[in-house]
């Protein structure tokens, strides 16, 4: 029975894509680059981003444009708007919590880029057990070593838990570490056809399909 259910932030929780598409070009810019495609950042949209920058922009200083990005990342996304999760997506949170299910994130993102979700007054914090961000895991997506923390926290096996992702590298983490994996593509950018080769429990169009499955295993 699955009873720890660890999610993705972006574009799993909150669809964020666009939204890091116009910053980094923003500050590629200031950089004295010229902005990418969208296309081009949603080609290793999941990626860290000291690794995807590089090739999204080449020639960029990847220190120099983390440094910048997590310098106004959180008040960027925080006054946006576009790191608000939504009402229905946080239902679905509730409906797990109700059903006895421990509930916590894992992403890729720094304390810079994740502090904003962690207030006190963020509708988050109080529906969910634990909060991974990059600085405090000892390995990071796509190792599946990312989970072992989690798995430790909660006292679980990889079978009792679910990783709800969007990426591939998503996948290969859940899937490599023995979890169930559910692959949500309600942000378009990939398709049942990009993950064949991972071994999906399902598939979720949109973020609120996920609880037949979870509430079934």
């Amino acid at each position: 029975m699955i009873k720890v259910v660890i999610f993705d932030f972006d574009d799993t929780l909150c669809l964020t894509e666009e939204a890091c598409f116009i910053l980094e070009n923003k500050i590629a810019e200031e950089m004295g680059f010229p902005p990418m495609t969208r296309k081009t950042h949603q080609k290793n949209w999941g990626k860290f981003l000291g690794d995807a920058i590089v090739e999204r922009i080449p020639g960029i200083d990847p220190v120099e444009f983390l440094k910048r990005q997590e310098a106004f990342f959180s008040q960027y996304m925080s006054e946006s708007g576009f790191d608000s999760v939504s009402a229905a997506n946080l239902d679905v949170l509730d409906e797990l919590k109700k059903a006895g299910k421990k509930l916590a994130i894992l992403t890729n993102r720094s304390l810079a880029e994740a502090k904003h979700l962690m207030h006190e007054d963020h509708p988050l914090t109080k529906r969910l057990d634990f909060f991974y961000y990059k600085d405090i895991l000892d390995y990071h997506k796509p190792d599946p070593r990312a989970f072992n923390q989690a798995l430790k926290f909660f006292d679980v096996t990889p079978e009792e838990c679910v990783y709800v992702g969007d990426s591939l590298g998503d996948g290969h983490a859940a899937k490599n570490a023995g979890m169930h994996f559910i692959a949500v593509l309600e942000s378009g950018i990939r398709t049942k056809k990009d993950f064949i080769d991972i071994p999906e429990d399902y598939f979720a169009k949109k973020f609120t399909d996920i609880l037949p499955y979870i509430l079934a295993n």
